[in-house]
């Protein structure tokens, strides 16, 4: 009889065991189970990416810095107002133009292009100039053509044209060859830049 009683009495403890501390511990051990392997997922998705990083590295590496300096001027990726003034002054000044009144408009956010065009996404900014210059009209032609064959991509947005009235005076009074007539310009033009 005692044997039974101790049979019992171990069995009981056992069951007691088993749902008191047995059984809490291995499900906190799935617990940490399941999470370990979450964490060996995002370890092996950040060497993945690693890697990928590593090959654009190498890639970007390869281009040649020039390259992508003439990228950088084409579309850039922050507002350099002085760089932009600079930049169409020394075009200006090849025909003997002056850019003069230059005035900065303020970031304006562009508006989201019609689905399906390229760039369809609100991925850049544009900001505006207006500035005014005086010359011939054949200089303001090539110097607008300089323009168009620059890296960095510039907008036409309003062209205005007055006659100065200094060429002609100049023809009336003095004899020799044909001087031709001075002009106002009065432009606006349109940058962008990558947010």
């Amino acid at each position: 009889m005692t044997r039974t009683i101790i049979a019992i009495l171990g069995l009981t403890i056992a069951i007691a065991v088993f749902f008191l501390y047995t059984k809490p511990t291995y499900d906190d051990a799935k617990a940490f189970q399941t999470t370990i392997s979450e964490y060996n997922g995002a370890l092996e998705k950040a060497s993945e990416l690693q890697r990928l990083k590593q090959a654009l590295l190498s890639r970007y590496n390869a281009f040649n810095p020039s390259d992508i300096d003439r990228l950088h001027k084409l579309l850039p990726d922050h507002v350099d107002n002085v760089r932009l003034v600079l930049d169409l002054d020394n075009i200006a000044q090849r025909y003997g133009l002056a850019l003069q009144n230059v005035v900065v408009g303020a970031p304006s956010q562009t508006t989201a292009a019609p689905a399906g065009a390229i760039g369809s996404t609100d991925a850049f900014d544009s900001l505006t100039f207006k500035f005014s210059t005086e010359g011939t009209y054949a200089n303001f032609v090539r110097f607008m053509e300089d323009l168009e064959r620059s890296l960095r991509i510039v907008d036409l947005v309003t062209l205005t044209m007055s006659n100065t009235g200094s060429g002609q005076n100049e023809q009336q009074n003095a004899k020799g060859p044909p001087v031709e007539p001075t002009y106002r310009f009065d432009v606006t033009v349109k940058t962008y830049w990558l947010k």
